[in-house]
């Protein structure tokens, strides 16, 4: 879905090329005659829409100045590039200092708007990535950072909300790569423990025999090799919430103690002569079926009951496709930031391409699939050559491979003794740039059909172009190919290379 920009102009000539201008850009348009308009949508209930303003400076009544003011006011303002016709330094110095991101004159060039649109579009991506990260560092993720567009979403999100305002044990359901640890730190973020300890446990990634130890802590001595005593992961998150993932790798021997600890709040830790009362959240997440994992005796079935309090299940990404662009051009302003690469748009064409593919591996796999693209990327534009994989399994799109360079045919002049042999003659060669700038013969590896030749092959080969580059000198060949005259003459005949007398 194309970005929404807020055109802010009296002039209604003004305002019309405005908006057809970034049109063309591929962006939504939205105009306000004034001030007063503009702050009526920036602070209703559409302002969640608006990615961006361009806001004139000088206009009656409530000018471009008093909206900036305004709107510093509100952590949720959009970027704001302001233009007018005056173009002193001290009008942008006052602009920038009242919080807009960038400062344009009257007439602006579509392309000089360009830049500043897709500037300050990234500018906002980065600050509210690096926000995002910050907040999920001290606790207080919220579900506002999370992204999503869709109605798919918009239910789990409610019932998040509700979960957050009790200690209910909540059960969070859906595939890999959904983002069910984003959905348990929101839920985290918006309670009461806000800001406390988030620990996090892949229950599939621990040692079976190590499962107590870790979960629950142990006492000095209590096992050989425990030299020292261990803090569980129970008592870490004392005060906090506990995420287990995966909770259906559990083991049954631990899921005993994990079911006690739902019920009476205590632990116990290996070795210990007294439970541990802790005080934690628990929130479980997984990709299997509980019921089955039930039926087939790896669950136990009053755990299952006391877990499954309040289930959570968060949809596939291929069932919620409108929340595809969006999330592609989070991952490029993050990647791009990181990479350091100048790319920061992603095309029209790709991004069908993107919301056209049912992504198995959900929103994990199209993380790591624009990574790939910033990676390769050559422009400031993302296309869909640089989905070449998607490409590939979307039907109408097709995306050129840059072919391998072809090889270069080259024969040395022979004057010496002729080997008998395949073809009578030196195989064909490539010829790569030596240090010097002069041709190098090589062997090729390839054959006519593509496949790798064999060994056998290219020794002959390797045999055959020594004899022909030092015209049958037989020590001088043995010498260069690094062995004896006699091994030479038995390699000879074992590949029917034999030297005929002129």
């Amino acid at each position: 879905m194309p970005k929404l920009v807020l055109v802010v102009d009296d002039d209604p000539v003004q305002r019309r090329v405005l908006e057809e201008a970034i049109k063309r850009l591929g962006y939504e348009t939205k105009a306000a005659p004034g001030g007063v308009e503009a702050l009526a949508l920036l602070e209703g209930p559409e302002h969640a829409e608006i990615a961006l303003v361009l806001l004139d400076l000088v206009m009656p009544g409530v000018d471009g100045m008093d909206v900036l003011r305004r709107l510093a006011q509100s952590a949720a303002a959009p970027p704001i590039i302001v233009q007018t016709a005056n173009g002193s330094i001290d009008t942008a110095i006052a602009a920038m200092r009242a919080g807009a991101v960038d400062f344009v004159v009257k007439p602006t060039s579509p392309e000089r708007l360009e830049v500043s649109i897709k500037s300050a579009l990234k500018i906002e991506a980065l600050q509210g990535e690096l926000a995002r990260l910050n907040r999920k560092a001290n606790g207080t993720l919220s579900f506002s950072d999370l992204i999503s567009r869709g109605e798919a979403m918009r239910r789990v999100i409610a019932l998040g909300h509700r979960a957050a305002a009790s200690n209910i044990p909540v059960l969070i359901e859906g595939e890999s790569g959904v983002g069910k640890e984003l959905i348990a730190r929101a839920i985290q973020g918006e309670s009461e423990r806000r800001r406390r300890p988030f620990i996090t446990v892949n229950c599939g990634a621990i040692p079976a025999n190590l499962v107590e130890s870790i979960l629950f802590g142990h006492e000095k001595g209590s096992f050989t090799g425990a030299v020292d005593k261990r803090i569980g992961k129970f008592q870490e998150a004392d005060g906090g919430t506990l995420f287990l993932d995966e909770i259906g790798e559990l083991p049954l021997e631990a899921q005993v103690k994990l079911l006690r600890a739902l019920q009476t709040g205590e632990i116990d830790p290996v070795g210990a002569k007294r439970p541990v009362e802790v005080d934690f959240r628990l929130i479980s997440a997984t990709n299997c079926d509980m019921i089955k994992l039930v039926k087939d005796g790896k669950l136990r079935e009053d755990l299952y009951y006391r877990l499954n309090v309040f289930p959570l299940w968060v949809p596939p990404l291929r069932d919620r496709l409108e929340d595809v662009p969006e999330l592609a051009l989070h991952f490029l302003a993050r990647f791009a930031a990181e990479e350091g690469r100048r790319v920061n748009a992603i095309a029209a064409e790709a991004l069908e391409l993107l919301t056209r593919y049912s992504w198995p591996g959900n929103v994990r796999q199209l993380e790591n699939a624009v990574f790939r693209a910033v990676v390769l990327a050559d422009g400031p534009e993302l296309t869909v050559a640089e989905f070449p994989q998607i490409a590939a399994q979307v039907e109408g799109f097709q995306t050129a491979i840059p072919a391998a360079p072809a090889a270069v045919d080259r024969r040395p002049v022979i004057t010496g003794p002729v080997m008998l042999g395949a073809e009578n003659s030196v195989p064909r060669t490539l010829e790569v740039a030596s240090a010097g700038g002069k041709g190098a013969l090589g062997i090729p590896a390839i054959s006519d059909n593509g496949e790798i030749r064999s060994l056998d092959a290219m020794e002959a080969d390797m045999i055959r172009l020594a004899l022909g580059r030092y015209r049958g000198h037989m020590t001088e060949v043995a010498k260069r190919l690094g062995i004896g005259r006699s091994t030479l003459y038995r390699k000879m005949r074992e590949f029917g290379l034999e030297e005929r007398v002129n």
